[in-house]
Formats: structure tokens, sequence, C-alpha cells
């Protein structure tokens, strides 16, 4: 995984630990950097707030003799990826729910994001996740648009002994989620994963509908689902999603087929909102939590 990004972030250690770190060596090491960044897919304004934010480090930097240059830079560049996923913060899940489950409430979660992402099948293994931690779960299917998606998502859930929530096709997502939240309740059920339709966000009126399905049903915590391997459209796609619903985490998924590694940080960047989990296979346990320093280890080791 992240082999171009990596291949990216070793090839500026090397270039700047064997130049003396004057304004010209570092530009052009720099501006090799960048070409790079972008063709690992990071987003072009992340790319200038990162490569900036190294210039500013590395110009001038003196070394004692006894330590290795390169490893110098490489903690560098480390500490730089590490300052963009600590800007935009971490969320506890887990801690939440028991939170929320000591109220005697459901806690209730919204998934977000256009088609072809592997919401559906990302929402089934967070359902997984969930009650491999002790949780009670009901999937409240709310894409009553896209046919077999009712269908996808009840499958799903019979295969990890989850309940499902459904209405007819064409139904109203918001009366779906409300639903879902209902059956919580009578059923002391502790979290509610509501499903909903994936839009591509140029479509209005779909990104208003979404809209309106976060202010019926008051998500405690609203999840972004990006494709890892959709590069710089998942940016776009995240910020239009984070303008719309101001959504409060990430899960990206096919990580585990992602040569670049740039969506990550790209997204982490741009939203200011946290990676939470990623999808690392096929299977309901393919789903790992986000580790920004393991992350940051990856790129510079």
């Amino acid at each position: 995984m992240f082999e171009k990004l990596r291949g990216a972030f070793s090839s500026l250690a090397k270039a700047v630990s064997e130049k003396k770190l004057s304004e010209k060596d570092l530009d052009d090491a720099l501006f090799e950097f960048q070409l790079a960044l972008m063709e690992s897919d990071v987003a072009q304004n992340v790319v200038e707030g990162v490569t900036g934010d190294l210039k500013k480090q590395l110009l001038g930097l003196s070394v004692e003799r006894s330590k290795d240059v390169q490893a110098v830079v490489k903690e560098k560049l480390r500490g730089e990826v590490l300052s963009v996923f600590s800007r935009a913060g971490d969320i506890d899940v887990l801690e939440r729910i028991r939170a929320r489950k000591a109220q005697g409430e459901p806690f209730k979660m919204l998934f977000l994001g256009i088609n072809g992402t592997g919401k559906t099948t990302t929402v089934a293994k967070f359902a997984n996740y969930l009650k491999k931690n002790g949780f009670s779960v009901v999937i409240a299917a709310g894409d009553t648009h896209r046919a077999g998606a009712i269908e996808q998502v009840t499958e799903h859930a019979n295969r990890i002994s989850a309940k499902v929530v459904a209405q007819r096709y064409g139904a109203d997502p918001a009366a779906v989620a409300r639903d879902g939240v209902l059956y919580a309740k009578s059923h002391h059920v502790d979290v509610v994963l509501v499903d909903s339709a994936g839009r591509m966000q140029t479509n209005q009126n779909l990104m208003e509908e979404m809209s309106k399905i976060v202010r019926v049903l008051g998500p405690d915590l609203k999840i972004f689902i990006g494709d890892s391997l959709a590069g710089n459209d998942a940016v776009s796609q995240a910020e239009l999603f984070s303008k719309y619903t101001g959504f409060d985490g990430a899960i990206l998924t096919k990580v585990d087929a992602d040569s670049k590694g740039g969506a990550a940080l790209s997204i982490a960047f741009t939203t200011k909102r946290p990676i939470l989990f990623v999808g690392v296979g096929q299977g309901y346990d393919d789903l790992e939590r986000f580790d920004a320093k393991s992350f940051a280890d990856s790129l510079v080791n």
C-alpha cells in the first residue's frame, strides 16, 4: 500500500540529506517532491501547504555530526504528516457509543457518499465491528432510490445476523431513518446505522435531500465514505459533503489496493475531519481503525 507516496517522501529525504540546505537546492528538491505528491493523488492545496511548511523547517537546517542527516529529515517529514492528522482531530467511536448507552438512548450514525465507493458494504462491516465489540445494532435501509439497494443491505445484514428496518422503494429516506430509531428505542438496541442513497456531489436535489435526512435524524456521527482509489475525486466529494452535512469523520475503502495513498492525507487536510477507519479487503472483518502514526511511519521508513 501507498508505494508512490512512500517513494516521494523517501526521495525528498535522500535528496535533501545529500546537499547543503541552501534555498536553491531545497527548492529544487521540493519541486520534485511536489510533482511526486501530485502523482500520488495528493490535492494541489495539500501539496502547497505541506511543502510550504517543510521548507520553513528544512531551510538552513543544521544537523550535529553525530546524527544521521537523512534520519533527521525523515523525522521532519513524519512530523509534517502527523500535524495534518492532528489538526483534523480524532474520534473514539466506541467511547461515544458507551456514553450514549449509559444515558439509555440509541447512538445514531449516518453513512454518506456517492455510488460505487463501497458504502453499503462498509455499513455492514461497521455493524460487524460493533457487534464484535459487544453492541447491538439495527441497520436502516435509507437508500430507497437505487434498484436492489434494500436487498443488498438485507443480504449483508443476514450474513452478520443484524436487523434491518426498511420501507418500499421511493419512500422518504428520512422516514426510514426515523423508523430505525423508533425500532432501536422500543427494542433497546444500542446503535442505529443509517445507510443512505449514493449521490453525485453535482446533484443539487439529492444533496439537499441528504441535508433533510441530517435534520430529521439528528445523527450523533455523520460518516463520509470515500474510495481511496478515486484520488482527487474523493477529495472534491469530501469537500462538498462536508459543506452540506458537516460530516464528522471519514472511512476510506479499498485501501489495500491503493498504491498512491494521497486520499487520506488530502481529505484530512482539506476538510479538517479525521480518517476513522479504512477498508482493507472484502471480508466483514476487513475494517481497521486508522492509525495516523502507523501511516506516517510507513511513509518514511
